[in-house]
């Protein structure tokens, strides 16, 4: 699948709406088949319920914690597995996130994962800057950069079944859509090789926002952050996601580490959220 996914997508709690106006004796039923993008209205029937003209039968059951979309011929879960379990996950605030064998790797239990990306991004002032966003992962990065005014966006992801969630999940910006061609690079690669191939000072600002550091550890070295250094222009900001790893049950301070790091490789830095904030020291004259 290349092209951008356009069919409606079902979750347990969808379904049995849509089977409680069934029931009902409705005809017609009203709510979002995108996840809370946008409202619907769809034709209900005892054999099956039609949208935008097109039928779809009506699935037995769906798992929780599950979307689901329209395969031509059936209803089948967004998930892939190539040696790890890559599925999107449905949250109480609409937006999903994403879990690698089990592992959610966004923020959802006390904030949307897109208001979180939103207030990260905010700390990095993306309006009329080139915004380096080093692990894409469902793009809502990039999603409030192109909304706060960057003038570019260049985004990396490694996993190609993480590529494949995003043509799934409406809230992910679609690099091809005209007002983001211009100004939306998504790029299929691994950062930690890129990175040596973009030139110096390239960028206004950038997002970092890797895997755990078992799984990524590359992306936490020190190399790494000397190559963030050089791609950055002085004075630009960097927001290094960590999470909040408890030191007392892991035995280490992560984003202690981080920031040390950073500031060795040229950026004066604070914690801030759940991350480090970090800008390129000026040059010295």
């Amino acid at each position: 699948m290349n092209a951008r996914y356009r069919g409606p997508l079902l979750t347990a709690d969808t379904l049995a709406s849509l089977k409680q106006a069934r029931d009902a004796g409705e005809t017609q039923w009203s709510g979002s088949l995108d996840l809370g993008r946008s409202t619907h209205i769809v034709d209900v029937a005892d054999v099956d319920w039609m949208l935008e003209s097109q039928r779809y039968p009506w699935p037995e059951s769906l798992k929780d914690r599950t979307i689901y979309f329209w395969t031509g011929s059936e209803f089948a879960p967004v998930a892939h597995f190539g040696g790890k379990l890559i599925k999107l996950v449905p949250t109480d605030w609409q937006v999903p996130t994403f879990e690698i064998d089990g592992i959610k790797m966004l923020p959802s239990a006390q904030v949307s994962p897109w208001d979180d990306a939103r207030q990260k991004v905010e700390l990095i002032a993306p309006r009329g800057r080139r915004v380096l966003d080093t692990c894409g992962g469902l793009g809502y990065f990039a999603a409030w950069c192109l909304q706060h005014g960057a003038t570019q966006v260049q985004s990396f992801e490694k996993n190609a079944d993480v590529l494949w969630l995003r043509r799934l999940n409406p809230w992910s910006p679609d690099p091809e859509a005209a007002d983001h061609r211009e100004r939306f690079q998504l790029t299929h690669a691994d950062v930690s090789q890129a990175i040596h191939t973009l030139p110096d000072a390239s960028f206004d600002a950038a997002l970092h926002d890797p895997p755990r550091f078992g799984i990524a550890g590359e992306l936490y070295s020190q190399v790494f952050y000397d190559q963030l250094a050089r791609v950055l222009r002085p004075g630009a900001p960097l927001f290094h996601y960590t999470g909040s790893p408890n030191r007392l049950t892991s035995g280490r301070d992560v984003p202690g580490e981080v920031l040390k790091r950073l500031e060795r490789a040229g950026f004066r830095c604070q914690r801030k959220l759940d991350g480090v904030l970090g800008v390129k020291a000026r040059a010295v004259r």
